[in-house]
């Protein structure tokens, strides 16, 4: 029985009100300014111990040296043209069929998604696929979706895909091998899904011919050791992956000498490459890790913790194809990263075995193609949209994501559970 203390009370006041925040971001007020505010306040009020806040900070160590490491990978890779000649380079390739571009697309999101992050797609090759498809005189929309979908229903075919899988396993990140093991069918059936529902809801718009004659720019050195930079990262993640080492400090190393080659080899200042990189990603999620941390002090999550223990003993199978449905729906009332860390809590808490934690983590993963604040990448997303002067409503996403996401994340976790 929780007790309904004065303190507890508020400190669910305010983690409510910081997620809300970042979420719709009311006066334009960054995501990042959110969380750290209600952060800070639960520590002034003494909501929360100082010493457990910073705590709460440093858990996210690994997390913090992953993403500045593939925030560098990504930024150097898009200041070189890298994206944009991918881009280019499929569109030439779609020879004026605007399906094929569609199919090419999609596979050029699959590989930085996978290799890359979720976050990098949406960043990243979301401007280069509007300046391509602009090129091609496509109509961007179908395109620009393709960023968004497979930036979650290719998040979790390696640990790597998505910072949420850093955050749901934390330091408990299955190896390698076993990770392939547990959720490569269902990497497989979350991208087929989507790509098939996608296909489907934009097969007006692509049946259009687009221009054929598309110039590829030139794949300059800088670009070409930023690709070597990515595959020499993708490489080390993997052997480190497979030694049950954390994947931090690794994806930072790799984007630190990545980007010392090319600074050198150009003979350019760092400076304007660091300025680019979204430095405020790294307070938002320390802000939601001491948030997450106050609401699990007040004692909030033990009958959560409890009931999934229960169900877990009494029926494995049933509880993940639970646990994983209301996690991919959850995320779109609260975003998939606090959702990912209360998943943690809640799977260590209960000592849930690997079938209900995977569930929960591609519930985490997935669930964010319903809506524009499921996950960081899908804000992150909508951003780099405006900025091209493309708009697309909550609305409107919100009934694309209806038809796609339910059926794929079905197929996900179905295949998941009968593999497992």
């Amino acid at each position: 029985m929780i007790r309904a203390a004065p303190g507890h009370v508020a400190t669910w006041a305010i983690a409510a009100l910081s997620v809300l925040g970042v979420i719709v971001r009311p006066w334009r007020i960054p995501e990042a300014l959110w969380a750290v505010v209600g952060a800070a306040a639960l520590a002034l009020f003494s909501l929360i111990p100082a010493s457990a806040a910073l705590a709460a900070i440093l858990k996210g160590t690994d997390v913090y040296l992953f993403l500045t490491g593939m925030m560098l990978l990504a930024e150097l890779a898009r200041k070189e043209g890298l994206f944009d000649w991918l881009a280019a380079y499929a569109t030439l390739k779609a020879e004026g069929s605007a399906t094929r571009l569609f199919v090419l697309v999609y596979g050029v999101g699959i590989m930085v998604t996978v290799f890359l992050s979720n976050d990098a797609t949406a960043v990243v090759l979301t401007p280069a696929v509007y300046a391509a498809t602009t090129k091609a005189k496509a109509h961007p929309l179908p395109y620009l979706f393709v960023c968004a979908f497979v930036a979650n229903a290719a998040s979790f075919v390696l640990p790597i895909s998505n910072p949420a899988n850093l955050v749901v396993y934390g330091a408990h990140m299955p190896p390698l091998s076993s990770w392939l093991r547990q959720f490569g069918i269902a990497s497989i059936f979350s991208i087929l899904a989507t790509f098939l529902l996608l296909r489907f809801t934009q097969r007006s718009a692509l049946r259009e011919r687009i221009e054929r004659d598309v110039v590829l720019p030139r794949l300059g050195m800088g670009a070409r050791l930023a690709a070597a930079g990515i595959v020499m990262t993708a490489v080390v993640l993997l052997v480190a992956s497979s030694l049950d080492w954390q994947l931090g400090l690794p994806t930072f190393l790799a984007g630190t000498i990545t980007g010392m080659v090319i600074v050198v080899l150009n003979r350019a200042a760092p400076w304007p490459i660091l300025r680019e990189i979204s430095w405020s990603v790294l307070p938002l999620v320390a802000g939601l890790f001491v948030l997450v941390q106050g609401v699990e002090n007040t004692g909030v999550l033990q009958p959560l913790i409890s009931a999934a223990s229960s169900s877990a003993r009494s029926s494995p199978e049933g509880t993940a194809l639970i646990a994983g449905a209301v996690a991919a729906f959850l995320c779109n009332a609260m975003n998939n990263l606090p959702l990912g860390l209360i998943a943690a809590a809640v799977a260590g808490g209960a000592h849930l075995v690997p079938l209900i934690t995977g569930a929960l983590l591609i519930g985490v993963d997935l669930g964010p193609n319903l809506s524009v604040t499921g996950s960081l990448a899908t804000i992150l997303w909508l951003v780099a949209l405006r900025r091209e002067g493309q708009d697309v409503s909550a609305w409107k996403f919100l009934l694309l994501g209806s038809i796609v996401m339910p059926p794929a994340l079905l197929a996900a976790l179905a295949s998941f559970v009968w593999h497992s």
